[in-house]
């Protein structure tokens, strides 16, 4: 059974870098059948897609992030780590790793029954 699980600070400092960490066991990061992706939910708000890295490392970034974006990933560990810049009150939230099939595209998310989200982790941007 695949799971995948957040990790990181909960509590960042404005101007800040904030970086989380995917676990995911059960299944291989370097799975073509999936793309895998960073959503956020901010208090009060819908779902937002923040990025995707594929199977073999190609990164897709919103451009609503306005570059602030990176994505990378440590196969030996089946890990994929998201790391946002100069963060703002504004990107306080719910964060997700999700694992999304392939078919749905590498941009964007929607929830669907066969697409897995981990548990999530509060980000709360304050000094």
């Amino acid at each position: 059974q695949v799971q995948l699980q957040e990790s990181g600070p909960g509590l960042v400092k404005p101007s800040q870098t904030l970086s989380l960490t995917c676990t995911v066991s059960g299944g291989s990061i370097t799975s073509i059948n999936y793309y895998w992706k960073w959503i956020r939910q901010p208090p009060g708000k819908g779902l937002e897609w923040l990025g995707t890295i594929d199977y073999i490392g190609n990164t897709y970034y919103s451009p609503s992030l306005k570059g602030r974006t990176s994505i990378s990933r440590d196969t030996s560990q089946n890990q994929f780590t998201l790391r946002l810049t100069s963060v703002t009150p504004e990107d306080t939230a719910v964060y997700f790793c999700v694992r999304d099939p392939r078919l749905y595209g590498s941009t964007g998310y929607r929830a669907r029954p066969d697409n897995l989200r981990g548990q999530g982790t509060q980000v709360t941007v304050s000094s």
